[in-house]
């Protein structure tokens, strides 16, 4: 059975129980604010107290060095009594709070004193003379401290029943560094209290000197009238004397709060109360979606920090609204630096945010981007590059709008190194397979090459003999007839004799370069540096008077003998020396106009021992030209095989050199020359004692 009735009884009186509840909450609230508002009143009261007794003080602190530097003023070295009582008494008229000054010598004795005006004498009932221990006392504390000093305080009965609390201060007078007397100072502390505290601090509280134990010593003042009273105490630390500074003040209940606020107050709690009612009925339906929707962005947050592709978000003005971790890994940025930047973006290279502003505010302004995205270069905070692929699509919320644009951005630095690899192989293997097309090549020319020039050579031999047997004759007619012998018979088997030379040394060379290309140990001999010179020095001269080169040897005839093969390192000779003349024909200078000399072409050829060390010993050969030099884009690629920068050449020609010299053990190098052209230097190993043969010349 039922009881419907009895089960609204109890939840009315659930809800009755919870009005009371929140009642009592309140009323608490109410008391706990004023409790709290009276505290604070309290302690801002007591607080301002505080400070105004560390002002008064301060106050008293600068009236008594006040007095002290006047008091010096008032001394010197030729005041006579006279003039001294009426400065004196001018002082006494400034400063209310001086009782008495005494001028007294170096045995206390009494020169002279005044007393003020303003009220009768102190010591006018018990006089001064009874007091003479305790100024002593004071003036030998202010010997030893070369300063002034301060007495404790004592009290002066007056002839109307009263009395007054006062205090004693010697000042030492030093006339030249030595003692001339005592300025002695009677205060009375009620003045102190009255002249020397400021008006203002003094208005409305009660200001007393106290003993340490608490004994009220002066009083100035009366505080208002108040049902709390509030004290501070400050120490007033004096030499030869300590005084507390009391100052005490009066406050009434503090007020409570107007009816209209408490009836506001009570008003919200009403309202606070109806919100409750209506926030604890979807209470539970918005735990429930925020609890799913708390699933929902822990699962997009996880799978957002797992992915590996930076995402990037801007709004449609091109400002950052979000970036993952991949992200900001991938540039070295914490987010925080990321969000709400615009244009320039932190990882631009600065060289390229230009061109990147531009394109981004192109890309922005439009609708639709390409899905297979663009390339593009990021800088890291380090301020290294990185190659990286973005693709970008308009970011649409869930209303259809378009807000902004959703980037995913990919590091492709390391799929370029591999592309870039992948590339240098190539190029290597090509040139290898190049480089072996050229020895092939090589090795037929040296076969096809050898049948003509022995030809030429035996020709060229046969010639001279013919040459010889008509000279013979040509002599015996001449000698019979009396005639001169033709100077162009003795030309043409010069020129016969070079043919025969030439087609032999290009036999040994093509011998050489087979040799060299198919790994056989080649023949080293010991050669005289300068015969090497001796040499090609026909063909370069050759050469050097076509083009308009002048060439100067210098050999340091000290070199030891080179032990190398002489047809290659002729070769390697000839090339450095050709390719030297080559560089300086068309150069231009700037500084020919100040300097004519430097528009002569000249080629140097140059041989002088080199660094030596306790195995073998080194001879340098060095080709000096007078060209353009050689640019820094070119020098980083002038020993690699077919790179060259002649029309008609394969680039082969210094590659081959560096490869000759190195398998005699030395470096094949270049320099700058100064003031201008190229030095081409390599070094050869001299030969050793133990080297079979001699020398060739």
């Amino acid at each position: 059975m039922r009881f419907p009735f009895a089960g609204g009884v109890g939840r009315a009186s659930r809800r009755w129980s919870l009005w009371a509840l929140l009642v009592m909450l309140v009323v608490a609230l109410l008391g706990i604010l004023v409790w709290l508002a009276g505290r604070y009143e309290s302690s801002m009261v007591q607080s301002r107290l505080e400070h105004d007794a560390a002002e008064a003080v301060t106050d008293i602190r600068s009236g008594l060095t006040r007095n002290i530097q006047s008091l010096q003023a008032l001394q010197s070295a030729d005041r006579t009594p006279d003039s001294w009582h009426a400065s004196a008494t001018e002082l006494l008229r400034e400063r209310r709070e001086i009782m008495r000054l005494e001028w007294r010598n170096e045995a206390l004795n009494e020169i002279g004193f005044v007393e003020t005006p303003y009220r009768t004498s102190v010591f006018e009932r018990l006089g001064r003379g009874s007091l003479q221990a305790d100024v002593s006392l004071t003036c030998t504390t202010a010997r030893r401290l070369s300063g002034a000093a301060y007495s404790t305080s004592y009290f002066m009965p007056q002839r109307d029943g009263l009395g007054l609390e006062v205090l004693d201060m010697c000042l030492p007078i030093m006339v030249a560094g030595r003692l001339a007397g005592y300025s002695v100072v009677t205060y009375s502390l009620q003045d102190m209290l009255a002249e020397l505290v400021g008006r203002q601090l003094a208005r409305g509280v009660g200001l007393s000197f106290t003993e340490a134990d608490g004994t009220r010593l002066a009083l100035h003042g009366v505080p208002s009238r108040g049902s709390r009273i509030y004290i501070a105490q400050q120490l007033l630390d004096l030499p030869g004397n300590t005084l507390v500074v009391r100052m005490e003040s009066r406050l009434g209940t503090p007020a409570l709060f107007p009816n209209v606020l408490t009836a506001l107050v009570t008003a919200m709690s009403l309202a606070l109360l109806a919100v409750l009612y209506l926030l604890a009925r979807d209470m539970r339906r918005r735990l429930k979606v925020e609890h799913d929707l708390g699933e929902a962005l822990a699962f997009r947050k996880a799978m957002e920090d797992s992915v590996l592709t930076g995402l990037r978000a801007r709004d449609l003005q091109g400002r950052i609204t979000y970036v993952n971790p991949a992200f900001c890994k991938m540039v070295g940025v914490d987010a925080k630096d990321l969000l709400n930047q615009s244009f320039p973006s932190p990882y631009w290279p600065p060289e390229l945010a230009g061109v990147y502003q531009q394109r981004q505010e192109i890309r922005l302004a439009g609708n639709s981007l390409p899905r297979e995205g663009h390339e593009s270069v990021f800088m890291r905070r380090d301020g290294t590059r990185f190659p990286v692929l973005i693709m970008e699509a308009p970011l649409i919320n869930a209303v259809g709008k378009h807000t902004g644009w959703m980037s995913a951005i990919l590091d492709v630095s390391e799929q370029r190194r591999v592309e870039e690899l992948s590339r240098a192989s190539q190029d290597r293997l090509q040139a290898t397979a190049r480089l072996a097309m050229v020895g092939e090549m090589a090795s037929l020319l040296s076969h096809e090459l050898n049948q003509p020039l022995a030809a030429i050579s035996s020709y060229a031999t046969g010639s001279l003999n013919l040459l010889q047997d008509g000279m013979d004759g040509e002599e015996a007619f001449a000698v019979k007839s009396g005639t001169a012998l033709p100077p162009l018979s003795e030309d043409l088997q010069q020129a016969m004799r070079r043919i025969a030379e030439q087609a032999e040394r290009a036999g040994k060379v093509i011998k050489s370069v087979h040799d060299f290309v198919r790994r056989r140990d080649q023949v080293r001999e010991a050669v005289n540096p300068r015969a090497l010179l001796d040499a090609i020095m026909p063909l370069v001269t050759l050469q050097a008077r076509k083009l308009g080169v002048r060439v100067v040897i210098e050999v340091d005839e000290t070199c030891a003998p080179v032990l190398c093969d002489r047809t290659m390192v002729e070769q390697v000779l000839l090339n450095l020396s050709r390719n030297g003349m080559q560089a300086m024909q068309g150069a231009a200078h700037e500084d020919q106009a100040a300097n004519p000399a430097l528009l002569e072409k000249v080629l140097t050829l140059r041989i002088r021992p080199a660094a030596s060390n306790a195995q073998s010993r080194w001879v340098e050969f060095s080709v000096a030209d007078r060209g353009d030099g050689i640019p820094a884009e070119v020098a980083e690629q002038l020993f690699t095989p077919f790179f060259t920068t002649k029309e008609e050449g394969m680039g082969l020609g210094l590659s081959l050199c560096r490869t000759v010299i190195e398998q005699h053990g030395g470096f094949l190098g270049f320099e700058p020359a100064q003031p201008r052209g190229t030095i081409f230097s390599f070094t050869l190993p001299a030969a050793l004692p133990h080297d079979a043969g001699t020398p060739t010349a």
